[in-house]
Parts: C-alpha cells; sequence; structure tokens
C-alpha cells in the first residue's frame, strides 16, 4: 500500500530546510556508533518519503507535529529521518536499520503489509502498556486495530488510517469514446468491454492501467491482483488463505481467473506498454501525467490518489473531481456482494531496539489527537480509522470522494497479513509478470505459483 500527502502547509522554504536537514541525518542510520541513543533528549522518526520530490505531504505533516511536540516537551528535540525509496526498497531498508541499536530509530512508520513479519523477527516492540493507558485507542475501529496485531495477541503499532481501492475514469475519454460519463461496470467483462472501446476510438490514450509484476511490488498484488482475486467466488471465503485449516491456498480456479485477466489486458494491448509497466517509478507518471493530461481511460487504483493533486502538490489539479469519475470494482460475474475493495494502511510503530520508546509513544499520542489524526487523514486522502474523525461532518465534505472510498469499507477485505505474506506477494508479483510479458501460459504461470507458495509457506497450503 502506498504513502500518502500533506497537512499544515509551510513555506518552500521552510519545507527545502527540513528536507535538507532529513537528508542530512539519513546516513547516521547506516553508520557505525551512530543510532537513536547517541542524544538522550533527541527523538528519532523515520518514515517513507516519497520518490517524487513534488510530494512533501508527509514531510509537511511531520513539520507540523514535530514543531507541536517540540513545544510541549521543552528541552526534547525530534529528529525526522526520512528513506526517500519505492514501497520494496523501503521495506528492506526499514528492516536492514531495525536490526541493531545502532541504527534502530525510536519510531517508524511500518506498512500493515510488513508489520507481521517484523514483529516474528523481533524487531518491534508491545504497545499493550502504553494502550492501556491512552483513552484515544478506544476511538480506533477493530479492524484498524486488528492490521496491527501479533499472532500472540499483542498490539505492535497504532494505526494512521486506512484506505480503499476502486476504478478511477476519466470522464473526457469516455466522452469521446461514447461511453457513459456516469459509467459503473457490472462484471469483469463490462470494464474489459470499456478498455476496448477506448482502444478503437479514442488513439493515443492507454485504456486501461492494472498494475503487474514484482517492480511494482506490493502495489501489483493489492491494487492489481487481490482486487480481482477477491472478487472471484463467494463473499464467504478468502480465495487467498484459508482460515479454517489455516493454511494457503492453492489450485484455485478463482487465482487462475484473475491472472487471465492480467494476460487479456496485456496481449490486447489494452494496457500500458510492458516497458512502462514494469517501471517501478509507473505508479508516479500515472497520479503526476497520464490521469491530468488525460492520456488514461481507466485506472485500478487507491483511495489516496488526490494527494498528488493538491495545492502545493507540484501536480496541482483543482478540475479533478470535475474530470474523473469514481466507480466501485465489480466480482467477476456480479455475484454477491457485487463489488470488491482491499483496504490496508500504515501504522507508527516502536522498534524493540529503540533507545527512547516512551517518548516515542508520546509524539504518536501528539499525532493522533483528534483534531491532527483528521487533517492528516484530509491532508493524505486517506480512510479514517477514528470513529470521532469518520463521524464528524467537516471530514466527510473536505474532499471529493471522500464518502464514496469510506463507504466502501463495508465491502472491503484485509490482505491475510501473517508472517508468510510478503514471500506469498513476491510470489504473485513473479507470477503476473510471467502473463503480463507473455512468457507463461496462465497455466504454467499458476502452476509455477502453487509451487512457490508451498516453498514460500513450508508447504502450508491447501489444494481448493
Amino acid at each position: 500500500m502506498p504513502v500518502r500527502p500533506t497537512a499544515a502547509r509551510h513555506s518552500p522554504s521552510t519545507a527545502v530546510l527540513l528536507t535538507l536537514v532529513a537528508v542530512t541525518a539519513a546516513p547516521a542510520l547506516t553508520g557505525c556508533g551512530t543510532g537513536s541513543g547517541s542524544s538522550p533528549n533527541t527523538l528519532k522518526v523515520s518514515f517513507k518519503q516519497s520518490t517524487d520530490n513534488s510530494i512533501h505531504v508527509m514531510d509537511d505533516y511531520l513539520a507540523d507535529i514535530k514543531k507541536q511536540f517540540e513545544k510541549e516537551n521543552p528541552g526534547k528535540k525530534v529528529q525526522l529521518v526520512p528513506v526517500k525509496a519505492p514501497d520494496s526498497e523501503y521495506y528492506t531498508k526499514l528492516q536492514q536499520m531495525l536490526r541493531s541499536p545502532k541504527t534502530a530509530p525510536d519510531l517508524v512508520y511500518e506498512d500493515t503489509f510488513l508489520i507481521n513479519s517484523d514483529i516474528t523477527s523481533g524487531y518491534l516492540k508491545p504497545l499493550d502498556p502504553y494502550l492501556a493507558r491512552w483513552k484515544d485507542w478506544g476511538q480506533f475501529i477493530d479492524t484498524a486495530k486488528a492490521a496491527a496485531q501479533g499472532e500472540d495477541g499483542k498490539t505492535y503499532g497504532v494505526p494512521d488510517g486506512t484506505d480503499t481501492r476502486g476504478l478511477w475514469f476519466d470522464k473526457r475519454v469516455f466522452k469521446k469514446a461514447g461511453l457513459p460519463t456516469d459509467w459503473q461496470p457490472r462484471t469483469w467483462d463490462d470494464i474489459l468491454s470499456a478498455a476496448r472501446t477506448i482502444k478503437q476510438k479514442v488513439p493515443g490514450v492507454t485504456p486501461l492501467n492494472v498494475y503487474t509484476g514484482k517492480p511494482a511490488g506490493e502495489t501489483a498484488t493489492m491494487q492489481g491482483f487481490e482486487m480481482l482475486l477477491y472478487g472471484t467466488g463467494d463473499a464467504t471465503s478468502d480465495p487467498l488463505y484459508d482460515r479454517t485449516s489455516k493454511k494457503w491456498v492453492a489450485g484455485s480456479q478463482g487465482f487462475k481467473d484473475a491472472l487471465s485477466f492480467v494476460e487479456t489486458v496485456y496481449k490486447e494491448k489494452l494496457g500500458p506498454d510492458v516497458s512502462d509497466a514494469l517501471d517501478p517509478n509507473f505508479s508516479t507518471r500515472i497520479r503526476g501525467e497520464l490521469l491530468p493530461q488525460g492520456k488514461l481511460g481507466i485506472n485500478l487504483d487507491g483511495s489516496w490518489l488526490p494527494q498528488d493533486w493538491l495545492p502545493g502538490s507540484g501536480h496541482e489539479w483543482p478540475q479533478w473531481s470535475q474530470e474523473l469519475g469514481l466507480a466501485y470494482m465489480p466480482t467477476q460475474h456480479g455475484q454477491a456482494p457485487g463489488k470488491v475493495s482491499m483496504s490496508g494502511g500504515w501504522t507508527w510503530a516502536v522498534p524493540a531496539k529503540a533507545a527512547h520508546p516512551d517518548l516515542a509513544f508520546d509524539f504518536v499520542r501528539t499525532m493522533q489527537t483528534k483534531a491532527n489524526a483528521e487533517k492528516w487523514y484530509i491532508a493524505n486522502s486517506g480512510i479514517a480509522v477514528r470513529r470521532d474523525v469518520a463521524s464528524d461532518p467537516s471530514y466527510a465534505k473536505a474532499q471529493p470522494g471522500i464518502k464514496f472510498f469510506t463507504d466502501l469499507v463495508a465491502s472491503t477485505h484485509y490482505r491475510p497479513a501473517y508472517p508468510a505474506y510478503p514471500k506469498v506477494s513476491t510470489a504473485i508479483q513473479e507470477t503476473m509478470e510471467g502473463v503480463t510479458t507473455g512468457d507463461m501460459s496462465v497455466d504454467k504461470a499458476a502452476s509455477g505459483y502453487d509451487d512457490a507458495l508451498k516453498a514460500a509457506t513450508d508447504n502450508q497450503v491447501v489444494e481448493k
């Protein structure tokens, strides 16, 4: 799942200064003898920084929280330590940092995708003693809390929001193609039909984007494949992980059907050029170039996209809500419940080897006042996980699309984020890449996935 944007805006000079300070600090994470314990009064906060220099939502938000925190805690300093990298590289760098007290920050931004793996590795500190004394914890919805829990039942992160996913479509392109601008597909075939019409009638436009392949990392797995896979079968069972047997699912027809959809998109050239699709920074181009310039018809993507189009983002697009439409992702054949979404989210976690865990949680408490949380959800185009914010009319009216994506929470699914999941996700990406490039048939790719799944899960699989 992606990271998102801004809250309180700062002047360009302030933002530049913050970035320079943070970047200067970053090498200390990998140097010898310089860890979070280097100063008893300095809190190190590490986070994922956008690879697009024009996107500084997280930087701006944390700069504001830093100012608040230092004012509330005289004598304490906050050092912001960004890691500028695509998601997959960020995960790797983060795990390297967490291994040693010399490099571990005091607070880290953890994707729920990775949190159970880091819990199992002993990299994170359980937060239950802090949470028990924090009255605001009762405002968080249960599904968000569960996403930050380990198999031991303890909680290792405080969620800062969630997300949902759907179909973004360009009304300008649809009008040229003779398609309805209030489009809502009922089946997968409806999506492919619209994409074929765009290809035929609107040259120079990519009809449909479905993220794919290993370079896209979890973006391909979650925005792409799982949005398809969870629309196969019925809503009563998980097509990726069988929770009754506690085993991963192999050999399913739904898996092959999802792969077939991906194969069709790229085989019929309904999607982007394969070289573009396999560019790890392609999602940045989607948000900053293809969508604003009317060069993409349909995009299967997440709720956070508007963060890139806000004033001061570098890709300002004030007309986006008039020029783009939103549709939910349908199930394969329109079977109940008719729509599909996937949800993830990020958490703030305290490393097991942090030098200042108490101070780190104090920083979380400052970030998670109702006012600051609402500010973040709105700036970040995120979905609220606090009941008090979700019920606030100012949140629902803050930005076009918030209500649409918040309503999808009722139809959403969460990844089986068990320790093996990162390896399972990689296997899915490799399988998608095989059919995207045409190097593998659907049957061969699915068979290869089953073999990789058994290896990734120590043969804890069930055939469907």
